[in-house]
């Protein structure tokens, strides 16, 4: 490839015009005494021509097929940043820079204004090319140093690892020190990671109530804060518990008089957030009238509090949480689509418990050591115990209805009865029947005799009890393959290639059904 060096006259260390000038160090020179390094064409940014005519008459010297284009740049003040860069930014924004040209934008002349300018263009890309530093020759060396940088930093080790372990770092923070297994949750919660500590956008969080969409908003506030990019506080409130009038009045604020009972002027939550994150749980649940003054308040950072005839102004990252599908709702004409097009720009849904089996031990352990710091009593599972709640936990009969609020309460009635500081299998025993009477309304639906009709008749009890089982998963699950995943979730941790989906289908197949079919 074609080399181009895009570089500063240095009016101190290139200028120099006396006869011992090829005694001294000229960065510029330098680069064509390089033995390693041919340079094809040299762009130099001069304050008149005039001034460079040496320096141009040295490089044909030493490169004759050297291609010198001088692009004069009077700066008024070399010193002032705006200046130089807005200068170099027309200049540079002109270029064309062919893709067969490898561009080293050359650092070492020019002030230091002038060489930060450089570096702040070549890491945006407007000069897309590598930094190219040289300096003076070293002991008794006769030619000066020359490196090349490159500004990807993922191209680096030290610095890649660096980046990976504050990842890393971040990812834990976020899964709040707990050691997660499921694969799929992993690289959910990674990329959450990324979008939070990069982007002020509102990130939607969806999924099942009880699967952590609070406690995840939480995580997040405090992630960003820990990295000084937001100074206010976490405000939050769950949209479904607001009613009638407080809905604008806790949002928005208000002004004495504006209604009855407005008997003085209140802030608010969304001027209460200014300057940090305000988590809006269930937000699907929000009037037509309150998500217009929402998308208003994201956009454009101001609001008009009830009663009053002047806006307030407040910046915030806003988190919303829901459990229901709100594009249903916006053909419903319950959500505004113009708010749904506003928030889902990153959307992440938090799955369930049970899509989530592999989990469960690392958050059965956590939700341990939290009843130890709220009671100051450290219990623990004997060995039958443990092994009984994890198989009771995973299999097929534990719906786990509320999700990790199921888990969280177990724990908490466990260890609050447990003996000695010890769970045991018959303290277990008792948990999952009380588990079990809770998860069962009323009596079971008969969900085979509704697919097959009289069809069911003629099935062995063996596989009416596990296609019943089957249907019930499929009819909570969004897809094929997340009811997949659930109903083989132990044995797919034995295999090397997973097709739960197919597995799946085929089963149903066997019973002349499809997925359509044995959806509610």
């Amino acid at each position: 490839m074609r080399k181009v060096v895009f570089g500063f006259f240095g009016t101190q260390l290139d200028a120099p015009s006396r006869a011992n000038r090829w005694e001294r160090w000229r960065p510029t020179v330098s680069l064509f005494q390089q033995p390693d390094l041919t340079v094809d064409r040299l762009d130099l940014v001069v304050p008149d021509a005039a001034r460079a005519a040496t320096l141009v008459a040295d490089v044909r010297v030493l490169s004759p097929d050297t291609e010198v284009v001088l692009h004069v740049l009077p700066l008024q003040n070399p010193w002032d940043f705006e200046e130089v860069y807005a200068a170099l930014h027309d200049l540079v924004r002109g270029r064309r820079f062919e893709e067969d040209e490898e561009l080293l934008v050359h650092i070492t002349t020019g002030t230091h204004v002038a060489q930060i300018c450089l570096f702040l263009l070549t890491e945006a890309r407007f000069l897309p090319g590598k930094l190219l530093q040289t300096g003076p020759p070293r002991g008794d060396a006769k030619v000066g140093t020359v490196d090349v940088i490159d500004l990807d930093l993922a191209r680096y080790d030290r610095i890649a690892q660096r980046f990976d372990r504050d990842q890393q770092a971040g990812t834990s923070f976020l899964k709040a020190g707990i050691d997660t297994r499921d694969e799929g949750y992993n690289a959910l919660i990674d990329r959450i990671e990324r979008v939070a500590v990069v982007s002020s956008a509102p990130i939607l969080l969806t999924g099942p109530t009880g699967a952590g969409k609070s406690r995840l908003a939480r995580r997040i506030y405090e992630l960003k804060r820990a990295r000084r990019q937001i100074s206010g506080p976490l405000c939050e409130v769950n949209c479904a518990t607001l009613r009638g009038d407080q809905v604008s009045s806790a949002l928005f604020g208000h002004r004495r008089g504006s209604f009855t009972g407005a008997t003085g002027d209140r802030q608010g939550l969304l001027m209460a957030a200014n300057g940090g994150v305000l988590f809006l749980d269930e937000i699907g649940e929000l009037g037509l009238d309150e998500q217009a003054m929402l998308l208003r308040a994201i956009e454009e950072g101001r609001f008009l509090p009830v009663g009053a005839d002047r806006e307030v102004e407040s910046r915030f990252q806003l988190v919303a949480g829901t459990n229901r599908d709100l594009r249903a709702a916006v053909r419903e004409g319950r959500f505004r689509e113009d708010l749904l097009a506003r928030i889902d720009l990153w959307t992440f849904r938090l799955p369930s418990l049970r899509e989530r089996l592999a989990d469960l031990e690392p958050n059965l352990d956590h939700e341990l050591e939290q009843f130890t710091r709220a009671s100051g009593r450290r219990v623990a599972f004997n060995r039958e115990g443990r092994e009984a709640f994890l198989r009771f936990a995973t299999g097929p009969g534990a719906a786990w209805a509320a999700n990790f609020r199921d888990l969280a309460a177990a724990v908490t009635r466990m260890a609050t009865l447990a003996d000695g500081g010890r769970i045991g299998r018959a303290l277990v025993e008792e948990e999952a029947d009380r588990l079990r009477s809770s998860w069962s309304d009323g009596p079971r639906r008969d969900r085979v005799a509704a697919v097959l009709g009289e069809a069911a008749e003629a099935l062995d009890r063996f596989d009416r009890v596990q296609l019943e089982d089957v249907l019930e998963v499929c009819a909570s699950s969004r897809s094929l393959s997340e009811a997949g995943r659930t109903l083989f979730a132990a044995s797919r941790e034995r295999r090397t290639t997973t097709n739960d989906a197919d597995r799946l289908r085929k089963y149903l197949a066997r019973f002349g059904l499809t997925w359509n079919e044995v959806q509610p």
